[in-house]
């Protein structure tokens, strides 16, 4: 394992430099950094299909996910797509920009920061209220959950 960050973006741009690809079999992923980290550097990657990977990745645009439950299918799954580059030299660069624009689009500072002022902004508002007037807070918020999180939830669990 290796955790020094300069280091680590070092080997996965070694690795893209050959054309090869990024696994995190990882029976469940909360967010996925590594999976980013890969793809900003342009590695085609196959994440576990439970959690965050799930959103990161778009399958068979920007990278590939698998069940960790399932190594033989997965190992056919990455097998294939080395099949395919060779067969077809377009596809590993395919896959690779594929990542590297759905990074650009979507995990970027800018967004990351407006995303955290924007959060920064919601609780501000929130926190002048007093104890009586928090009941609209929960309520907000269990309404949000319910029809935003909750749903996404149960899709990744199916």
């Amino acid at each position: 394992m290796q955790t020094d960050k300069n280091i680590v973006g070092e080997i996965y741009r070694f690795v893209a430099d050959l054309r090869g690809v990024f696994v995190q079999p990882a029976l469940f992923e909360a967010f996925g950094l590594t999976v980013i980290e890969a793809m900003s550097s342009g590695l085609p990657v196959f994440a576990t299909c439970y959690g965050g990977p799930l959103e990161i990745i778009e399958p068979g645009v920007s990278g590939f996910h698998i069940d960790p439950n399932l190594g033989p299918r997965n190992a056919d799954q990455i097998a294939r797509f080395f099949r395919d580059c060779r067969d077809e030299p377009d596809t590993w660069t395919s896959i690779s920009a594929g990542a590297l624009k759905r990074i650009e689009e979507n995990y970027n500072w800018e967004l990351y920061a407006r995303r955290i002022l924007r959060m920064t902004r919601i609780y501000g508002f929130w926190k002048g209220f007093t104890n009586e007037q928090r009941e609209p807070l929960n309520r907000y918020l269990d309404l949000l959950y319910g029809l935003v999180y909750r749903p996404r939830a149960i899709q990744e669990t199916i």
